[in-house]
């Protein structure tokens, strides 16, 4: 049985007119470089990110009225002077004669689109991005390392959005990004400057890593097998489908007592308290394996389920001045390891079962020495691209991987009309791994907003059996007017 979630008061079809596009370099000439990417850089394939952040009417908060005219002439002098500090984002990514991309920094500048929508803020159906933010509010990227567009909308409201090469900055050097031009537009001080120093990412000299780790998460894209990529009569349940979702507070933490309560019963396993990302993890894991199996399109043997894991903190090693360096670093310091399950024994095994497997593939990968190990084992493969596994498909196996997005600074994109009453990653790529970012309520409350790019059948699963735990994002729970 399908279920079907109709929201009310929002607006299914709406017109997104662009008013006009230019270029915006950064306010500062500079010297054209090349800047090379880092052995991590270059396990990212070719693939744009989206974000974007939904402002109120500055007259509903009380601030003094702003014309979309002065928004985008704060947005666009305020961009130029980011660009100065975030000089790879005004660049372009080149192949070099090796056939590896490295960034071209020629300040060649951003396309800034500037639209109106015939909609009101409170009409947008923020659950379905496909329908409403997909190709109408995220700007396509058509050259360059970023984009950005402005939308005015009918209630005198505005989105702000960006589309960023993944192989260029991680989420945490766009959140960095962010704040920074957000701080520039208010004329404050940065409160972190980015930092380019490709040597911290070295690899070592001897080489050395754990071949058995690092080459069960990691493959060469040659060694993937050959799969025909034009396949015709998709069915509509393998479609990849995009929805956004409030968790409260009080059930993430239910689920973590839930599952930390039953470990402690379990007296072959280790005890160890479950953080809640890998309780919110586990549920997951195990809610779409409990519904696999029931027709054809979701009968998988085998199940696996990642984690991306930010490694500045890890590189530091609690060493100060590193970790002053690393907190401000620019690009991707990044690695997903994941684990493999059968789904049946997802379905058998305890949530605390199901949380401890999580933790168990994790671990290995929050230490320095698996990230020296991974720079090392890119450098003896280069010039030959790479690809996280979990990534890579498999007949037998289906695949999701979380990204914490609880570091997201919705509260802090602020550009002088008012912070954003909501904002959120939209990251539509068109592999069938599912991508799941959990991100703090612009509330402030505790609650989770949930980002899912998923199965069309994976999230008709979250809708039947997790009603109570995955909320459709509405107008109403943003208190939208």
């Amino acid at each position: 049985m399908k279920h079907v979630r109709i929201e009310m008061g929002t607006k299914r079809g709406f017109n997104v007119k662009v008013i006009k596009t230019e270029v915006v370099a950064a306010s500062l000439p500079m010297q054209e470089h090349w800047l090379p990417q880092s052995n991590l850089d270059l396990l990212l394939p070719p693939m744009d990110v989206g974000v974007f952040f939904c402002y109120q009417n500055p007259i509903i908060s009380g601030m003094p009225k702003y014309s979309f005219g002065s928004m985008v002439k704060v947005l666009k002098v305020s961009l130029a002077e980011t660009l100065v500090s975030y000089y790879a984002f005004a660049g372009e990514l080149v192949q070099n004669l090796a056939g590896e991309p490295e960034i071209l920094c020629n300040n060649a500048g951003v396309n800034f689109t500037e639209a109106w929508a015939d909609i009101e803020l409170k009409e947008i159906n923020l659950y379905n991005p496909d329908e409403s933010i997909e190709g109408k509010l995220v700007p396509k990227k058509n050259h360059g390392v970023l984009a950005v567009q402005a939308t005015q909308l009918k209630c005198g409201g505005i989105v702000v959005a960006c589309t960023f090469d993944h192989r260029v900055a991680d989420a945490y050097s766009t959140n960095m990004f962010l704040v920074s031009w957000a701080e520039i537009a208010q004329s404050k001080p940065l409160s972190q400057l980015p930092s380019f120093r490709r040597s911290f990412l070295s690899p070592r000299r001897p080489s050395h890593y754990d071949p058995l780790v690092i080459d069960s998460m990691y493959i060469p894209i040659s060694a993937l097998k050959q799969e025909t990529r034009a396949v015709t009569n998709i069915d509509d349940d393998e479609q990849v489908i995009s929805r956004i979702y409030y968790v409260k507070a009080e059930e993430i933490s239910r689920l973590q007592s839930l599952a930390n309560n039953c470990n402690n019963d379990m007296i072959s396993t280790k005890f160890h308290r479950f953080t809640k990302l890998e309780t919110f993890s586990a549920f997951l894991w195990k809610t779409i394996a409990n519904g696999m199996g029931e027709n054809s399109t979701r009968n998988y043997e085998n199940f696996r389920f990642g984690i991306v894991v930010n490694g500045r903190s890890r590189l530091s090693d609690g060493v100060e001045e590193q970790a002053k360096v690393l907190k401000g670093y620019f690009g991707n310091v990044l690695s997903t390891p994941f684990g493999e399950k059968k789904v049946e024994k997802l379905k058998e095994k305890p949530l605390s079962w199901v949380a401890n497997a999580v933790h168990e593939f994790l671990e290995p990968a929050k230490t320095k020495e698996h990230f020296l190990g991974l720079i090392n084992w890119v450098e003896d493969h280069r010039p030959e691209p790479a690809l996280a596994r979990i990534y890579a498909t498999n007949e037998d196996a289906v695949a999701v991987v979380v990204s914490s997005g609880q570091q997201f600074p919705v509260g802090k994109i602020e550009f002088g009309w008012g912070e954003p009453v909501f904002g959120s990653y939209h990251f539509p790529w068109e592999g069938k791994a599912g991508y799941v970012m959990p991100m703090p309520s612009p509330k402030g409350n505790g609650d989770w907003v949930v980002y899912m790019h998923m199965l069309k059948w994976q999230l008709e699963l979250v809708d039947a059996s997790a009603a109570n735990m995955f909320k459709p994002l509405t107008a109403d729970y943003l208190n939208l007017k």
